[in-house]
């Protein structure tokens, strides 16, 4: 197997599981975002604000274990919210964009974050490979 293979086939399984890390952080999302909206009804954003934090949270420890294997402590998990900071605003805009515009988006939100999860997922990846996770 020559060199450049294997680093195609770690970059696919990473992706891979990327992805599925990201199915979980946004059951997460969701989620505390219905929570928080049973607590504040009509809080769209401020609960997205915290849903995010979260569904980011569980993201890194899943994401340091699972696809990249490399666990950093605090220091790691601060370095991943910072810098997956261009895809969360992608993913906030548009759930932002769509809950003030669409309305089925403001009543059924899990299709607005669903939305904002798709919309950051190659941001997020890339950053977090190249600047997270280096050397994974």
């Amino acid at each position: 197997m020559n060199e450049n293979s294997a680093a195609e086939r770690s970059w696919r399984n990473q992706i891979v599981r990327f992805g599925l890390v990201g199915a979980v952080g946004f059951l997460v999302d969701a989620g505390a975002l219905y929570a928080y909206l049973r607590l504040e009804p009509g809080h769209f954003y401020s609960g997205r604000a915290v849903s995010y934090v979260a569904a980011a949270s569980v993201n890194w420890l899943l994401n340091a274990n699972f696809t990249f294997g490399r666990v950093g402590g605090f220091g790691q998990w601060g370095r991943f919210l910072l810098f997956n900071l261009g895809g969360g605003a992608v993913n906030y805009g548009l759930y932002a964009a769509l809950i003030a515009t669409v309305p089925l988006a403001a009543q059924r939100p899990v299709l607005a974050v669903a939305a904002g999860a798709i919309a950051g997922f190659g941001v997020n990846f890339l950053v977090s490979r190249k600047f997270v996770f280096a050397g994974a």
